[in-house]
Protein backbone atom coordinates (compact mmCIF):
# COMPACT_ATOMS: atom_id res chain seq x y z
CA UNK A 1 0.00 0.00 0.00
CA UNK A 2 1.22 3.39 -0.77
CA UNK A 3 2.07 5.67 1.75
CA UNK A 4 1.05 9.76 1.69
CA UNK A 5 0.88 12.73 3.21
CA UNK A 6 -1.26 15.61 2.45
CA UNK A 7 -0.14 19.14 2.23
CA UNK A 8 -1.97 22.64 1.73
CA UNK A 9 -0.47 26.05 -0.09
CA UNK A 10 -2.46 29.18 -0.56
CA UNK A 11 -0.69 31.74 -3.06
CA UNK A 12 -1.60 35.40 -2.68
CA UNK A 13 -1.07 36.78 -6.36
CA UNK A 14 -1.71 40.00 -8.26
CA UNK A 15 -4.80 38.52 -10.07
CA UNK A 16 -5.89 35.84 -7.55
CA UNK A 17 -5.68 33.58 -4.51
CA UNK A 18 -5.42 30.24 -4.90
CA UNK A 19 -5.53 27.05 -2.39
CA UNK A 20 -4.02 24.08 -3.36
CA UNK A 21 -4.30 20.98 -1.43
CA UNK A 22 -2.18 17.83 -2.39
CA UNK A 23 -1.29 14.17 -1.51
CA UNK A 24 2.06 12.91 -2.07
CA UNK A 25 2.39 9.31 -2.92
CA UNK A 26 5.84 7.41 -2.20
CA UNK A 27 6.51 5.38 -4.97
CA UNK A 28 9.36 2.99 -5.87
CA UNK A 29 10.07 6.14 -8.93
CA UNK A 30 9.69 8.54 -6.33
CA UNK A 31 7.25 11.08 -5.18
CA UNK A 32 3.85 11.46 -7.06
CA UNK A 33 2.23 14.77 -6.44
CA UNK A 34 -1.87 14.75 -7.21
CA UNK A 35 -3.72 17.85 -7.18
CA UNK A 36 -6.82 17.09 -4.46
CA UNK A 37 -8.27 20.53 -4.97
CA UNK A 38 -7.23 23.60 -6.48
CA UNK A 39 -10.03 26.43 -5.11
CA UNK A 40 -9.13 30.31 -6.56
CA UNK A 41 -10.94 33.58 -5.61
CA UNK A 42 -10.28 36.51 -7.98
CA UNK A 43 -9.52 39.33 -5.24
CA UNK A 44 -7.50 41.38 -7.69
CA UNK A 45 -4.88 43.09 -5.43
CA UNK A 46 -3.08 44.25 -8.28
CA UNK A 47 -5.65 46.47 -9.13
CA UNK A 48 -4.91 48.90 -6.12
CA UNK A 49 -1.55 48.05 -5.69
CA UNK A 50 -0.42 49.27 -9.00
CA UNK A 51 -2.77 52.13 -8.88
CA UNK A 52 -2.78 53.46 -6.02
CA UNK A 53 0.29 52.23 -3.90
CA UNK A 54 -1.72 50.88 -1.45
CA UNK A 55 -4.57 48.01 -1.47
CA UNK A 56 -8.01 49.50 -0.34
CA UNK A 57 -9.87 48.96 2.50
CA UNK A 58 -12.66 46.73 1.05
CA UNK A 59 -10.36 44.18 -1.10
CA UNK A 60 -8.34 44.22 2.15
CA UNK A 61 -11.60 42.39 3.36
CA UNK A 62 -12.69 40.89 0.75
CA UNK A 63 -8.60 39.08 0.69
CA UNK A 64 -9.28 38.64 4.76
CA UNK A 65 -12.58 36.31 4.22
CA UNK A 66 -10.77 34.60 1.30
CA UNK A 67 -8.12 33.76 4.08
CA UNK A 68 -10.38 32.55 6.47
CA UNK A 69 -11.97 30.35 4.27
CA UNK A 70 -9.31 29.08 2.99
CA UNK A 71 -8.28 28.47 6.47
CA UNK A 72 -11.03 26.37 7.24
CA UNK A 73 -11.15 24.12 3.99
CA UNK A 74 -6.96 23.58 5.24
CA UNK A 75 -8.21 22.87 8.60
CA UNK A 76 -10.80 19.85 7.30
CA UNK A 77 -8.40 18.35 5.00
CA UNK A 78 -5.60 17.85 7.77
CA UNK A 79 -2.48 18.73 6.20
CA UNK A 80 0.62 17.86 7.61
CA UNK A 81 2.36 21.26 6.36
CA UNK A 82 1.01 24.40 5.14
CA UNK A 83 2.19 27.80 3.83
CA UNK A 84 1.47 30.84 2.22
CA UNK A 85 2.70 33.54 0.45
CA UNK A 86 2.01 36.41 -1.01
CA UNK A 87 3.68 38.15 -4.58
CA UNK A 88 4.33 41.38 -6.12
CA UNK A 89 0.96 42.89 -4.85
CA UNK A 90 1.35 42.97 -1.33
CA UNK A 91 5.47 43.59 -1.55
CA UNK A 92 4.25 46.11 -3.54
CA UNK A 93 1.87 47.91 -1.60
CA UNK A 94 2.52 50.75 0.80
CA UNK A 95 0.57 48.59 3.69
CA UNK A 96 1.23 44.91 2.58
CA UNK A 97 3.00 44.23 5.87
CA UNK A 98 0.51 45.99 8.14
CA UNK A 99 -2.48 43.27 6.08
CA UNK A 100 0.14 40.61 6.93
CA UNK A 101 -0.60 41.70 10.40
CA UNK A 102 -4.08 41.68 10.26
CA UNK A 103 -4.95 38.59 8.46
CA UNK A 104 -2.35 36.69 11.09
CA UNK A 105 -4.72 38.68 13.84
CA UNK A 106 -7.82 37.90 12.61
CA UNK A 107 -7.46 34.37 10.74
CA UNK A 108 -3.90 32.88 12.15
CA UNK A 109 -2.43 32.57 9.39
CA UNK A 110 1.37 33.64 8.54
CA UNK A 111 2.11 35.12 5.31
CA UNK A 112 5.24 35.55 3.69
CA UNK A 113 5.44 38.06 1.55
CA UNK A 114 8.40 36.40 -0.62
CA UNK A 115 10.63 38.70 -3.61
CA UNK A 116 10.34 38.58 -6.78
CA UNK A 117 13.78 35.87 -6.54
CA UNK A 118 11.88 33.30 -4.25
CA UNK A 119 9.27 33.54 -6.39
CA UNK A 120 11.30 32.11 -9.42
CA UNK A 121 12.86 29.76 -7.03
CA UNK A 122 9.69 28.20 -6.02
CA UNK A 123 8.10 28.02 -8.87
CA UNK A 124 11.52 26.57 -10.68
CA UNK A 125 10.96 23.48 -8.47
CA UNK A 126 8.16 21.83 -10.20
CA UNK A 127 9.91 21.11 -13.36
CA UNK A 128 12.54 18.59 -13.97
CA UNK A 129 15.50 19.03 -16.18
CA UNK A 130 18.11 16.94 -15.95
CA UNK A 131 17.55 15.14 -19.15
CA UNK A 132 18.22 17.96 -20.97
CA UNK A 133 21.17 17.22 -23.45
CA UNK A 134 25.04 19.21 -23.19
CA UNK A 135 24.80 22.59 -24.89
CA UNK A 136 21.12 22.81 -24.35
CA UNK A 137 19.21 25.03 -22.09
CA UNK A 138 15.62 25.26 -20.52
CA UNK A 139 13.71 28.46 -20.12
CA UNK A 140 11.27 28.86 -17.40
CA UNK A 141 8.36 31.57 -17.76
CA UNK A 142 5.61 32.29 -15.21
CA UNK A 143 3.59 35.41 -16.19
CA UNK A 144 1.25 37.12 -12.89
CA UNK A 145 -0.41 39.94 -12.72
CA UNK A 146 2.26 42.03 -11.84
CA UNK A 147 5.61 40.80 -12.38
CA UNK A 148 6.75 37.70 -14.75
CA UNK A 149 9.61 35.55 -13.38
CA UNK A 150 12.04 33.61 -15.84
CA UNK A 151 14.19 30.86 -15.03
CA UNK A 152 17.02 29.79 -17.33
CA UNK A 153 18.81 26.80 -17.12
CA UNK A 154 21.91 25.50 -18.47
CA UNK A 155 25.30 23.56 -17.82
CA UNK A 156 24.34 22.25 -14.05
CA UNK A 157 23.26 26.42 -13.52
CA UNK A 158 20.33 28.33 -12.87
CA UNK A 159 19.92 32.19 -13.19
CA UNK A 160 16.64 33.31 -12.19
CA UNK A 161 15.28 37.13 -12.78
CA UNK A 162 12.07 39.11 -11.85
CA UNK A 163 10.69 41.78 -14.29
CA UNK A 164 7.94 44.15 -13.50
CA UNK A 165 6.02 43.55 -16.21
CA UNK A 166 2.17 41.49 -15.68
CA UNK A 167 -0.84 41.05 -17.33
CA UNK A 168 -2.59 43.76 -14.73
CA UNK A 169 0.27 46.48 -15.07
CA UNK A 170 -0.24 46.03 -19.31
CA UNK A 171 -3.99 46.81 -18.93
CA UNK A 172 -3.51 49.37 -16.56
CA UNK A 173 -0.83 50.95 -19.18
CA UNK A 174 1.95 50.84 -16.36
CA UNK A 175 5.00 48.98 -18.14
CA UNK A 176 7.64 51.53 -19.53
CA UNK A 177 9.68 50.59 -22.81
CA UNK A 178 12.93 50.64 -20.71
CA UNK A 179 11.08 47.57 -19.23
CA UNK A 180 10.37 45.55 -21.92
CA UNK A 181 13.70 46.73 -23.01
CA UNK A 182 15.66 45.11 -19.94
CA UNK A 183 13.96 41.71 -20.44
CA UNK A 184 14.50 41.24 -23.93
CA UNK A 185 18.27 41.86 -23.36
CA UNK A 186 17.94 39.49 -20.11
CA UNK A 187 16.57 36.63 -22.33
CA UNK A 188 18.75 37.10 -24.95
CA UNK A 189 22.07 37.23 -23.05
CA UNK A 190 20.63 34.31 -21.05
CA UNK A 191 19.48 31.51 -24.33
CA UNK A 192 22.39 32.74 -26.86
CA UNK A 193 24.39 30.78 -28.12
CA UNK A 194 22.69 27.40 -27.40
CA UNK A 195 21.85 24.54 -29.62
CA UNK A 196 18.29 24.02 -28.39
CA UNK A 197 15.66 25.91 -25.86
CA UNK A 198 13.27 23.46 -24.13
CA UNK A 199 10.62 25.86 -22.78
CA UNK A 200 7.96 25.55 -19.97
CA UNK A 201 5.11 28.15 -19.21
CA UNK A 202 3.10 28.65 -16.33
CA UNK A 203 0.09 30.71 -15.04
CA UNK A 204 -3.31 30.48 -15.17
CA UNK A 205 -3.29 32.56 -18.91
CA UNK A 206 -1.08 29.87 -20.24
CA UNK A 207 -3.18 27.13 -19.10
CA UNK A 208 -6.47 28.40 -20.87
CA UNK A 209 -4.32 29.59 -24.03
CA UNK A 210 -3.79 25.92 -24.29
CA UNK A 211 -7.21 24.76 -24.10
CA UNK A 212 -8.08 27.34 -26.65
CA UNK A 213 -5.65 26.24 -28.82
CA UNK A 214 -7.46 22.70 -28.40
CA UNK A 215 -3.24 21.41 -27.52
CA UNK A 216 -4.75 20.50 -24.25
CA UNK A 217 -3.75 16.38 -24.35
CA UNK A 218 0.27 16.96 -25.60
CA UNK A 219 -0.10 20.16 -23.13
CA UNK A 220 2.46 21.92 -25.70
CA UNK A 221 1.50 25.05 -27.95
CA UNK A 222 3.84 26.25 -30.66
CA UNK A 223 5.01 29.51 -31.15
CA UNK A 224 2.81 29.98 -34.56
CA UNK A 225 -0.67 28.27 -32.71
CA UNK A 226 -0.62 30.99 -30.00
CA UNK A 227 -0.05 33.90 -32.85
CA UNK A 228 -3.54 31.96 -34.06
CA UNK A 229 -5.01 32.34 -30.81
CA UNK A 230 -4.38 36.05 -30.45
CA UNK A 231 -5.13 36.92 -34.13
CA UNK A 232 -8.27 35.00 -33.02
CA UNK A 233 -9.35 36.63 -29.44
CA UNK A 234 -8.92 40.21 -31.15
CA UNK A 235 -12.36 39.47 -32.84
CA UNK A 236 -13.92 39.09 -29.65
CA UNK A 237 -14.85 41.37 -27.40
CA UNK A 238 -14.49 41.25 -23.87
CA UNK A 239 -18.45 40.18 -23.18
CA UNK A 240 -17.84 37.57 -26.04
CA UNK A 241 -14.80 35.94 -24.50
CA UNK A 242 -16.89 35.49 -21.28
CA UNK A 243 -20.53 34.30 -23.14
CA UNK A 244 -19.03 32.94 -26.22
CA UNK A 245 -15.43 31.86 -25.39
CA UNK A 246 -16.64 30.69 -21.28
CA UNK A 247 -13.37 32.84 -19.99
CA UNK A 248 -14.19 33.99 -16.63
CA UNK A 249 -14.59 37.92 -16.17
CA UNK A 250 -11.19 37.97 -14.39
CA UNK A 251 -9.46 36.29 -17.29
CA UNK A 252 -10.96 37.59 -20.42
CA UNK A 253 -9.70 40.80 -20.15
CA UNK A 254 -5.84 39.62 -19.02
CA UNK A 255 -5.51 37.12 -21.22
CA UNK A 256 -4.42 39.31 -24.27
CA UNK A 257 -1.81 41.00 -22.11
CA UNK A 258 -0.58 37.37 -20.83
CA UNK A 259 -0.10 36.51 -25.06
CA UNK A 260 1.85 39.40 -25.67
CA UNK A 261 4.43 38.73 -23.02
CA UNK A 262 4.66 34.92 -23.63
CA UNK A 263 5.16 35.55 -27.27
CA UNK A 264 7.83 37.89 -26.78
CA UNK A 265 9.36 35.82 -24.98
CA UNK A 266 9.09 33.03 -27.23
CA UNK A 267 10.92 35.36 -30.08
CA UNK A 268 13.69 36.87 -28.07
CA UNK A 269 14.99 33.26 -26.86
CA UNK A 270 14.10 31.67 -30.20
CA UNK A 271 11.71 29.27 -28.76
CA UNK A 272 9.65 27.31 -31.33
CA UNK A 273 7.10 25.61 -28.50
CA UNK A 274 6.29 25.67 -25.19
CA UNK A 275 5.18 22.86 -22.58
CA UNK A 276 2.55 23.80 -20.11
CA UNK A 277 2.54 21.38 -17.41
CA UNK A 278 -0.30 23.09 -15.62
CA UNK A 279 1.72 23.94 -12.36
CA UNK A 280 2.74 27.16 -10.73
CA UNK A 281 3.47 28.78 -7.13
CA UNK A 282 1.04 26.56 -4.96
CA UNK A 283 2.51 23.12 -6.46
CA UNK A 284 6.16 24.39 -5.77
CA UNK A 285 5.21 25.30 -2.11
CA UNK A 286 4.08 22.06 -2.20
CA UNK A 287 7.17 20.35 -3.35
CA UNK A 288 9.31 22.62 -1.35
CA UNK A 289 6.99 21.14 1.32
CA UNK A 290 7.60 18.09 0.91
CA UNK A 291 11.64 18.24 0.22
CA UNK A 292 12.01 19.80 3.59
CA UNK A 293 9.86 17.16 5.83
CA UNK A 294 11.78 14.40 3.92
CA UNK A 295 15.10 15.74 4.67
CA UNK A 296 13.90 16.49 8.38
CA UNK A 297 12.43 12.79 8.35
CA UNK A 298 16.08 11.37 7.24
CA UNK A 299 17.84 13.50 9.55
CA UNK A 300 15.91 12.25 12.47
CA UNK A 301 16.51 8.59 11.62
CA UNK A 302 20.57 9.74 11.51
CA UNK A 303 20.59 10.73 14.64
CA UNK A 304 18.47 8.03 15.98
CA UNK A 305 21.33 5.54 14.06
CA UNK A 306 23.63 7.31 15.97
CA UNK A 307 22.64 7.43 19.37
CA UNK A 308 21.54 3.38 19.18
CA UNK A 309 25.23 2.79 18.18
CA UNK A 310 26.25 4.87 21.26
CA UNK A 311 24.27 2.74 23.54
CA UNK A 312 25.46 -0.12 22.03
CA UNK A 313 29.22 0.49 22.50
Amino acid sequence: MLISDRYAAIDIGSNAVRLLLSEVFETDSGPYFRKISLIRMPVRLGRDAFILGKITKERVERLTQTIEGFKNLTAAYRPVDFRACATSAMREAANGQKIKEHILDKTGVDIDIIDGKEEARIIFANNPWHHLPDGSAWLFVDVGGGSTEITVFSDGKTKSRSFGIGTIRLLEDLVKKSQWTEMKRWVRDHTGGFAGIDATGSGGNINKIINLAKCSEDKTITLGKMKKIRDNLRFFSYDDRITKLGLKPDRADVIMPALKIYLAVMRWGGIDKISVPQIGLVDGLVRLMYMKRTEESLQTKKSHAKQTEKSHA
